[in-house]
């Protein structure tokens, strides 16, 4: 499966999933080679297959990617409507979720267009206390090259989903 061609679908996966979940999974690997995986709610895609996230509370990931740069962000649809229609049906309406393969580059203060996307994100909140808390003070980025990906598969209810060129 090429990465390219399903791009438009893989960034359409991870924002669904990233707004039923609310975050996507990072894994990378520690030092002593165990692996660690780290919730983020500020992970962006771009259009060439790139991405960013938000490198702000996490001190174990970005130490692990500063010693290992191999990341896997994992994002699954877990909106219990999605799954409930999917099993009524038989039938996934679109992809449940996706893994993507790559390496992050080290930390760097982000863009106003980067800070314009996080804030639109959490735009909805910022009146509430604990998100001001906890996404007012966003200042540094890590950029993520994807190599590849794996679709999360379940067969049975997704034949053709993706394409296989």
């Amino acid at each position: 499966m090429s990465l390219k061609s399903n791009w438009p679908q893989i960034k359409r996966t991870l924002e669904q999933s990233q707004a039923s979940a609310v975050h996507c999974s990072i894994a990378t690997v520690c030092p002593d080679g165990t692996p660690h995986i780290t919730p983020v709610g500020t992970v962006f895609l771009r259009d060439d297959q790139t991405g960013f996230f938000f490198d702000h509370y996490a001190v174990s990931l970005g130490e692990n990617i500063d010693s290992n740069p191999n990341v896997c962000v994992s994002a699954v649809n877990v909106g219990r409507w999605f799954w409930l229609k999917s099993l009524i049906t038989g039938r996934f309406a679109a992809e449940p979720g996706v893994r993507l393969y790559g390496k992050a580059g080290p930390a760097r203060p982000a863009t106003t267009e980067e800070l314009q996307m996080i804030h639109k994100r959490v735009a909805s909140t910022r009146w509430l206390k604990g998100a001001r808390m906890l996404w007012s003070d966003f200042q540094v980025v890590r950029d993520i090259e994807f190599t590849d990906f794996k679709p999360v598969a379940y067969p049975m209810m997704m034949d053709g989903m993706w394409s296989s060129d």
